[in-house]
């Protein structure tokens, strides 16, 4: 990390020293008052519960200063506290600042589905030439993103950074923070519509990544999203796209799945590299070929970096084998419709004597037309080779339904808890049969996975 000293966080925040000394050294930014380290900056944040001022003293009793925007006279104290008039701003404000200081390539990510993913392929791929700094779990948002770039490495030769967002105007407060020089758009779906209203709406607030970006910079779209695509000459930057299809600039051939792992040939031009991909899905072929697509467009070693992603172990979609049992594709982090499609072809993609099974719980954040999307789902259900449905939640409902109206071959069960359908899927799985877990985080579906491990 870079050195930042109290004087820094008052050149970046333009707050005012109420008590302590401006040459004291800051280590870190924390928000979490439990989790603050010595010679850390504690950052109360002002939530929608809770107002992170009141644990000020309990921080300082480790932390070395503190921000504060509700002390505005002199403050006794051996320790720094710094006034400032919002303090979420302010923390924005130090990430903006240290972003300043590194000057080397950052690579910003977004997209309803596959953001994660694919930030940690692109890492991935960068890593077999360059030191990569990523972002650390899924500090992605508002607030994540700031305590990112104060955390960035400032060995780094490049960056890889989340950003993701779920209300109107938010991406333009990250762009502005993070300043890319590189933006890849991995899909527009209808996460956090409830806020959006529309995809269009959506793919909009996510285009505008772009806003801040480096004057020379690029952005990447997702060829295989119909609404990225048809916007790819209408950007004002210079824009490549990704993906299977043959008009893509970088693409994918001669795609096939050994031993669970997809293969194929990455290209662009007269390039043409052989890829082994270590991950699930036809979707993450996309999430892997953007890496590579960087990896060109910054003249690295493709064959260096396209190595890394055989041994890729960045998913949070895990298949689990349980010997002399069964197979578990455990996906229960979390649950859009387009990502609950994509785990779907997973599911019929691997090959098994046994039976596949699907069990899907509710979707949230979808809105006026949340019904209608999980019908939709249960429509898609309906078109794939899998031998059971088993539903829990009250939205789950029209996932059955759907898959009820359009094919009588898939048997449809409907729990009423997670503890009902652990103890129905341990009842009759059998070796071979292979199991889909996959929920929005809420649905705590995470729990059937640990009573089926036992």
């Amino acid at each position: 990390m870079y050195r930042l000293t109290i004087k820094d966080i008052l050149e970046a925040t333009g707050g005012v020293l109420l008590c302590g000394d401006e040459n004291t050294e800051i280590k870190d930014v924390c928000i979490n008052s439990k989790e603050i380290k010595p010679g850390d900056l504690f950052v109360p944040i002002i939530g929608e519960r809770v107002d992170a001022h009141r644990f000020i003293e309990s921080a300082l009793h480790t932390g070395a200063a503190t921000l504060t925007s509700q002390h505005t006279d002199i403050v006794v104290s051996e320790k720094p506290f710094v006034y400032v008039s919002d303090t979420e701003k302010a923390l924005q404000d130090i990430g903006a600042y240290v972003r300043r200081k590194f000057k080397k390539p950052v690579i910003g990510v977004t997209g309803s589905v596959g953001k994660t993913t694919t930030r940690q392929m692109i890492a991935t791929v960068l890593s077999g030439c360059l030191n990569v700094y990523q972002t650390e779990g899924n500090l992605n948002s508002q607030i994540g993103v700031p305590l990112t770039l104060r955390r960035i490495d400032e060995n780094a030769e490049a960056a890889v950074l989340e950003m993701g967002i779920s209300e109107p105007g938010q991406m333009e407060i990250l762009s502005d923070m993070v300043k890319p020089d590189i933006c890849v758009v991995t899909m527009i779906g209808v996460a956090h519509i409830e806020f959006m209203k529309t995809r269009e709406n959506i793919r909009k607030e996510k285009l505008s990544i772009i806003n801040h970006m480096s004057p020379d910079g690029v952005l990447f779209l997702n060829g295989d999203d119909a609404l990225l695509a048809e916007v790819k000459g209408d950007t004002g930057v210079r824009t490549f796209t990704y993906g299977t299809g043959a008009d893509c600039d970088y693409r994918a051939e001669n795609l096939h799945m050994e031993d669970y792992q997809y293969v194929y040939d990455f290209v662009h031009g007269d390039t043409r590299v052989h890829v082994r991909l270590n991950a699930l899905g036809k979707h993450n072929v996309g999430n892997s070929l953007v890496g590579l697509a960087i990896a060109d467009y910054m003249g690295l070693d493709l064959e260096r970096a396209a190595a890394g992603l055989s041994e890729f172990k960045g998913l949070r979609q895990k298949l689990i084998r349980v010997p002399g049992k069964y197979t578990i594709i455990d996906d229960t982090y979390n649950a859009s419709p387009d990502s609950m499609k994509a785990s779907l072809d997973v599911l019929e993609d691997l090959e098994t004597t046994g039976k596949k099974i699907a069990v899907l719980g509710d979707m949230f954040e979808l809105g006026e037309n949340a019904e209608q999307y999980h019908y939709e789902v249960g429509k898609y259900v309906a078109t794939k080779k899998i031998d059971e449905l088993v539903v829990v939640g009250d939205l789950a409902q029209h996932i059955m339904q759907g898959v009820q109206d359009s094919n009588s071959d898939i048997n449809c069960y409907s729990f009423k808890d997670n503890g009902e359908v652990a103890l129905y899927l341990l009842s009759v799985m059998q070796p071979e049969d292979i199991v889909l877990i996959k929920g929005s985080n809420g649905m705590h579906l995470d729990e059937v996975v640990n009573n089926m491990l036992g």
